[in-house]
């Protein structure tokens, strides 16, 4: 179930991994008394949304060559465990995604690269915590989340594939235009379908089961 015939993780496998990445955080930082216990409904529905980030991961509309994916919302569903559970929780999830997105998908040239692409750019996608309490909170915590992401991907463009920029061209505005062009249309589908009221209130009616 959880490995394939070639002995490679199947996607199965790939979801109890970040599970697994994301329960770890979780206790160290409840022992380490950062974080107030987390109960296993929490634990169940963080679990449920970074499968379904997992397995929309997959599901990629284009893929850039040096990194970088217009993936099925992904970034929303890490997004949610922050909407539902506050910032602490939601950038530990999104270190937990990064983590994985590493192992799946890695572009790597040396450590500070790794870390700025990786746990830092998608544990920004908690930020959405920030905005849980807040009205329209979804949707402003979900463009802060992507936001933040674009600030980490961006430096990484600029300080480590800067020499990749065009000749002429800033290495800064490359970085924008790479790293946004992706980005920004990821955040472009899902902004739409969250426009749709039906959607959006069924997403609210989830988060009040995930808080009960």
């Amino acid at each position: 179930m959880f490995y394939n015939a070639d002995g490679g993780l199947t996607t199965a496998g790939y979801v109890l991994t970040a599970v697994a990445i994301f329960a770890l955080l979780i206790l160290i930082s409840t022992l380490a008394g950062k974080q107030k216990k987390v109960t296993a409904k929490q634990l169940a529905f963080a679990a449920g949304a970074l499968a379904l980030a997992v397995v929309t991961s997959y599901i990629k509309l284009f893929h850039l060559p040096m990194g970088g994916s217009v993936t099925l919302f992904s970034m929303f569903f890490v997004t949610l465990i922050g909407y539902w559970y506050g910032p602490a929780v939601g950038i530990m999830a999104g270190v937990a995604y990064g983590l994985l997105q590493m192992i799946l998908d890695p572009y790597i040239i040396s450590l500070p690269q790794m870390l700025v692409d990786y746990p830092f750019a998608f544990g920004a996608l908690g930020l959405s915590g920030f905005f849980s309490h807040q009205k329209n909170g979804m949707v402003t915590g979900y463009i802060c989340a992507v936001l933040g992401r674009f600030v980490f991907a961006v430096l990484s463009g600029v300080i480590f594939f800067g020499m990749y920029a065009p000749e002429g061209m800033s290495p800064l505005i490359y970085s924008v235009s790479y790293n946004g062009a992706y980005l920004a249309a990821e955040a472009a589908i899902t902004l739409v379908l969250l426009a749709v009221p039906a959607v959006r209130n069924a997403l609210v009616q989830v988060k009040n089961q995930a808080l009960s």
